[in-house]
């Protein structure tokens, strides 16, 4: 759910490594207390809404959802996870190895619904790694394809939350201390981040940089311009989901922008699935706008169909593979598996 996104590339690595880091970096030493502050912020924001929560009126919201209204939203979702599946499809063309496409989308749909539910450690790249390894890749190229499919995922973010908050769509609450010139201002440079790196990729005449050992190449300028139109599309589709719920009472790119901050509020939260924030940020920012009970149920059914219920085929996807991995996931199978070198598109 901070980095500019070409710094990502290299950062996987270090989680799946088995040997500690020399030496703490001044982010390592701070988000031991930062992190955790953040949580106990976000915590503290619900928990001061909840004796105002019509909870009443959000069980009778969610009783009043049509059967159809539900699919459909189910629907969307299901379209987002999918999507999704293709970021590690953008990693499978540009590093070219020879892992089966269909096994490479659903390593990625697996990780994604253990991520949202369990964490980005556990889901985005613990169960990545064990899946991959398993399919016999090595550890670097398990590490590139895990932070191509971070950037891609930020990309699509920041070109769509950075066009919201330069347009004034999102006012931010009193208590964010930042005015709106600040937000719009935020938002250009998101932009411009997520357009620079596109045109990076065009015009760059260095293509591979060596980053702790291992080498990183820099996608061509039609792999980048896949990344930043798939991952706009997976937000703007959670975004339409959202807005399904909410009965589309709200405009669309509101809705879809309180669900982009508390998506970034979630990342820097330390709770597993983001429990409370998700809440606490539309509780925020929407309860003069919506009704308490039906925004909360709107809430409450969002993270159902959209987190719960694709855990269930996540795991589904999971036994399947683990069923199915190689026999042999050492040497042999690294070894065939990257037959081709690594090599831009």
């Amino acid at each position: 759910m901070s980095t500019a996104p070409t710094a990502t590339l290299a950062d996987p690595a270090d989680a799946m490594s088995p040997r500690p880091a020399t030496g703490s970096t001044r982010w390592q030493r701070c988000r031991r207390w930062v992190l955790p502050l953040v949580g106990v912020a976000v915590l503290g924001l619900l928990l001061s809404h909840i004796h105002k929560i019509d909870w009443a009126g959000a069980w009778h919201a969610l009783h009043r959802y049509s059967p159809w209204l539900l699919l459909a939203v189910l629907g969307l979702a299901t379209a987002s996870h999918a999507l999704y599946g293709c970021f590690d499809l953008i990693g499978r063309r540009h590093l070219r190895h020879r892992l089966p496409a269909w096994r490479t989308w659903a390593i990625a749909v697996t990780s994604y619904a253990f991520n949202l539910n369990l964490g980005s450690l556990v889901g985005g790249v613990g169960m990545r790694a064990r899946l991959y390894a398993r399919a016999g890749l090595d550890d670097a190229t398990v590490a590139q394809i895990v932070g191509l499919s971070l950037a891609t995922n930020w990309l699509g973010y920041g070109l769509l939350a950075g066009g919201l908050f330069a347009a004034g769509v999102i006012e931010p609450p009193r208590q964010a201390h930042i005015g709106q010139g600040a937000l719009q201002a935020l938002g250009v440079a998101m932009i411009m981040l997520a357009l620079g790196y596109v045109v990076a990729c065009a015009v760059s005449r260095k293509r591979e940089w060596v980053v702790r050992g291992r080498h990183i190449r820099l996608p061509g300028a039609r792999i980048a311009s896949m990344q930043l139109a798939l991952s706009a599309a997976n937000w703007a589709l959670m975004g339409a989901a959202m807005y399904l719920l909410l009965g589309q009472t709200v405009p669309y790119a509101t809705t879809l922008g309180v669900l982009l901050a508390a998506s970034i509020v979630g990342v820097l939260t330390p709770i597993p699935a983001g429990l409370g924030v998700l809440e606490a940020v539309y509780l925020a920012l929407l309860s003069g706008t919506v009704k308490q009970g039906a925004l909360m149920g709107a809430v409450l059914a969002y993270r159902a169909l959209y987190y719960l219920v694709p855990l269930a085929g996540g795991l589904a996807l999971y036994l399947l593979l683990e069923r199915w991995a190689p026999a042999s996931d050492g040497q042999e199978g690294a070894a065939s598996a990257l037959e081709t070198p690594v090599a831009s598109v």
